[in-house]
């Protein structure tokens, strides 16, 4: 049942409320609890849902009763968020939706709360590439640029009118060359952005817990060490999102056997610093061998093979993958020492 309430002074002036039914209630909204702008309460009833609302939220975090929200189009996004994560029908409602895990979904569902996102890839070393903005400041951050695709990428940004802040490299890459130095050559006021643990050059030197903000948004540095020691994972501010490089792969992860690496280190890192993210937190990683775009925490605490091990096993497995060294290592190591700028 759709109810509209004008709140008390100093709130907001007009709340749309959407009320579920009680476990066994008649249709309509009978015995379901509600939930007043302003009051700071929890609710809940024989519905599946329950709402908190506070004076600074847009619309009430889905939980079992009552969704506050200021304006009916939060009202609809709110209703569409909690369809999508309730995993059993809701008295009135259809059934979800089965949303299939891949970056077109993702997109959709970020762009809806302000953030410009694209995913890029480059074939020769399977890289991705990852453009975040504001859609309002036009601000933006480029996460792992690759050199051959400097065009591409800066073609876009000016496409989409935006005003790139940072460019950012989960780590020293050894597979290609970063694309960073050329990016801040073409694009004025744009600047480079490392791990100081990774002792490449850059104009900002980063660490755990360091902020990196662009707009509205900002992504949070967490150190994750092991596939090299500067390694470091970018989550969005929201924590919908984070952006692995090779620390943690869809089904996999980064090896260990050059550049600093450490299995036991590797390890620790993905169950402290990424596994504890939200399990349905969006995984994107620096690169993918077989078409995936994109995971998510719960997918591979569950599935990923060498992960979901003990840790003397996973040690085991990594020092015997045997792998051949990267084809561009000799190359792309100490170019991205230099900001991808060879001399």
């Amino acid at each position: 049942m759709l109810q509209r309430q004008r709140g008390p002074p100093g709130d907001e002036p007009v709340v749309y409320q959407w009320i579920l039914p009680a476990a066994g209630a008649p249709r309509g909204g009978a015995n379901a609890e509600t939930c007043q702008p302003g009051n700071g309460g929890r609710f809940s009833s024989g519905g599946r849902f329950s709402s908190w609302w506070n004076r600074s939220s847009r619309f009430a975090v889905p939980g079992p009763g009552t969704i506050a929200c200021p304006s009916m189009a939060a009202l609809l996004r709110s209703c569409a968020r909690i369809l999508h994560r309730c995993p059993k029908p809701v008295p009135g409602f259809p059934a979800p939706m089965a949303c299939p895990s891949d970056h077109r979904c993702s997109q959709s569902r970020i762009h809806s709360q302000g953030l410009i996102f694209r995913q890029m890839f480059e074939k020769i070393s399977s890289t991705y590439t990852y453009i975040l903005a504001d859609a309002q400041t036009r601000e933006a951050i480029i996460i792992d640029p690759v050199l051959e695709e400097v065009s591409r990428d800066s073609t876009l940004i000016q496409e989409l009118r935006l005003k790139l802040l940072y460019a950012v490299n989960t780590h020293c890459h050894a597979d290609h060359i970063t694309g960073t130095g050329l990016l801040k050559a073409a694009i004025p006021g744009c600047q480079s952005v490392i791990s100081k643990d990774s002792c490449a050059k850059a104009d900002k030197w980063i660490t755990e817990g360091d902020i990196i903000e662009f707009g509205k948004f900002s992504v949070m540095a967490r150190s994750t060490p092991g596939h090299t020691d500067g390694c470091l994972t970018y989550v969005l501010n929201d924590h919908s999102m984070a952006f692995t490089g090779d620390a943690l792969l869809i089904r996999g992860c980064g090896r260990t056997d050059f550049q600093q690496g450490c299995p036991e280190t590797l390890y620790r890192s993905v169950h402290e610093k990424i596994f504890t993210l939200p399990p349905d937190c969006l995984l994107y990683p620096a690169h993918d061998y077989t078409g995936r775009t994109v995971t998510t925490v719960e997918e591979e605490r569950s599935h990923n093979p060498r992960l979901t091990k003990s840790l003397p096993e996973f040690v085991t497995i990594m020092n015997n993958l045997n792998l051949p060294k990267p084809k561009q290592i000799d190359i792309a190591v100490p170019a991205n020492l230099r900001c991808g700028l060879q001399e």
